[in-house]
């Protein structure tokens, strides 16, 4: 669709409908710590969704609206398919992936929260993922087996006692004392050596057999990445070669390979000779989509650096630096923690990538590196209460962002259990706020204007989209909770469908 000047117009905003939750606490239900959802994953098909919570456990969901229906051809190519059908999931299996442990050595409590989720490839049906807590990864494979049952035995169930009783009392009864003091047991029942089966057989006497009629889902762990990390792990990002994987911590970034758990490679190390010197640690890391050479890791200090593994075995020094300019005279005590980036997601192609700050979600051109194409305020309201997001500590909350199958939305959380969906095309002022609840549109932000026109000829926004909201409140004038904040959100790979986490319930909408 073009417009008068021949420029093709943005895409209309999305109308967002909820579509499902799971785990839905009523009305002053009180939330377990463990119950709380930590980390929300879709696999590259989108028919299989994953999320690990505080508990160390990861719970899985199976898409079941796109199963195939059975019956003639001719009846199937009669049946209307609409592309816009409501998406269902439903509950798959959950096993527990670690366990809290204690190190000795260090004095150290580790949590079994579960950090982060990367689908892997399938295989023979079979669905393999990495989770890690903050010291072990590990590889599970989950597939169905069948359940083996034992059927056509010889004994009745009812009369198992009665026999079980009958044959103690015979027991006592045949007792026979032996000089050493002990005593000799022989049942009234029992069968003689010299017992003989009479011509033809025992009619009532059968072979038991194993029949496997009911299948399960059953999760194995099949390796496990352990004491590779001196420090917490905050990523983990498979390869597009299938066979190897990164994680990171706050320092080092190692790479493994999946077949092999006794050794890792560290590919990137920040840690400074003397820690007095550290300035930035390691906040998230991400391989590229589709080069399995290229890689990329942000910082506390606002930058994302692109790495090529082709360069040298260490790479220290990095082929592409983005980061924002300070503008003079802008700097303040927050400026530092506010920019640390908490999220990288590269667009479905590699050629973009999607960072979220504590303020702002930025996308940035992997062929540009002297600023982000569009910045998009996520809550700019919150700006003049930075003293008190300090104060509680809520200024130093870490939120993820995700981009859709085609690169034309980003989106990333909020406060008082909101997400906020921008679009990103050229000419774009989609900016749409919506809760974690089953009415969705109930809280709204004012509607975001584009302070800078877009960038001649350029796919994407280049300038700020902003909000003129009130500090503390909703444009309902509903006070924000600083304590229901939605950390967590994935978007479908190739469907406008967003699954986020709100506390220990999972919501999912579609448009």
């Amino acid at each position: 669709m073009k417009g008068g000047d021949g420029v093709m117009a943005p895409p209309p905003p999305l109308d967002w409908k909820f579509s499902q939750v799971f785990g839905e606490r009523t009305a002053g239900e009180e939330i377990q710590e463990v119950d709380i959802i930590s980390a929300i994953e879709f696999d590259k098909t989108g028919d299989h969704l994953a999320t690990g919570d505080r508990g160390g456990r990861v719970v899985l969901f199976e898409r079941t609206d796109k199963k195939n229906h059975g019956g003639p051809r001719k009846d199937l190519e009669k049946m209307e398919c609409s592309n816009s059908r409501h998406p269902e999931f439903r509950y798959q299996t959950e096993f527990q992936s670690h366990e809290p442990e204690f190190d000795y050595l260090k004095s150290l409590e580790i949590e079994e929260k579960i950090n982060k989720i990367r689908w892997s490839q399938m295989a023979n049906g079979a669905l393999f993922l990495l989770s890690t807590n903050d010291k072990t990864i590990k590889f599970w494979k989950v597939q169905e087996k069948k359940i083996k049952k034992v059927c056509n035995v010889n004994l009745d169930p009812s009369n198992i006692n009665r026999s079980c009783s009958s044959t103690s009392a015979s027991m006592l009864t045949n007792s026979k004392c032996i000089p050493n003091g002990g005593c000799s047991l022989k049942p009234a029942n029992c069968l003689s050596t010299d017992f003989s089966f009479p011509p033809g057989g025992i009619p009532s006497l059968r072979l038991p057999t194993v029949t496997s009629q009911e299948t399960s889902l059953m999760a194995s762990c099949r390796r496990v990445y352990a004491h590779a990390h001196d420090y917490h792990i905050n990523s983990i990002s498979n390869n597009s070669d299938g066979e190897t994987f990164i994680s990171a911590d706050d320092l080092r970034v190692n790479l493994w390979n999946l077949e092999i758990s006794s050794q890792s490679f560290n590919i990137v190390d920040v840690k400074p000779a003397n820690m007095e010197d550290l300035t930035e640690v390691i906040t998230s890391a991400e391989f590229h989509p589709t080069h399995c050479n290229m890689l990329a890791y942000s910082s506390s200090k606002g930058s994302i650096r692109l790495i090529d593994l082709r360069q040298s075995a260490l790479c220290d020094s990095h082929s592409k630096l983005f980061e924002v300019q300070e503008a003079p005279g802008s700097r303040s005590f927050f400026t530092e923690i506010i920019a640390s980036i908490s999220d990288v997601k590269f667009a479905k192609d590699g050629r973009y990538m999607l960072s979220r700050d504590y303020m702002t979600l930025k996308l940035w051109d992997i062929n540009m590196d002297s600023g982000p194409v569009a910045t998009f305020q996520v809550h700019e309201h919150l700006r003049p209460r930075l003293c008190d997001l300090y104060e509680n500590d809520s200024i130093f909350d870490k939120f993820e962002c995700c981009l859709s199958g085609d690169g034309q939305r980003v989106a990333s959380g909020s406060y008082s259990n909101l997400f906020r969906v921008f679009g990103c095309s050229s000419g774009s002022t989609e900016a749409t706020t919506l809760e974690a609840s089953k009415n969705p549109m109930r809280k709204q932000f004012p509607a975001s204007t584009n302070h800078r026109p877009s960038r001649p000829g350029g796919t994407f926004t280049r300038g700020a989209r902003q909000g003129s909201e009130s500090p503390g409140s909703d444009a309902n004038g509903n006070a924000f909770d600083f304590n229901m904040k939605l950390l967590h959100l994935a978007w479908h790979p190739t469907e406008n469908s967003i699954a986020c986490a709100a506390a220990n319930s999972l919501y999912m909408y579609y448009a």
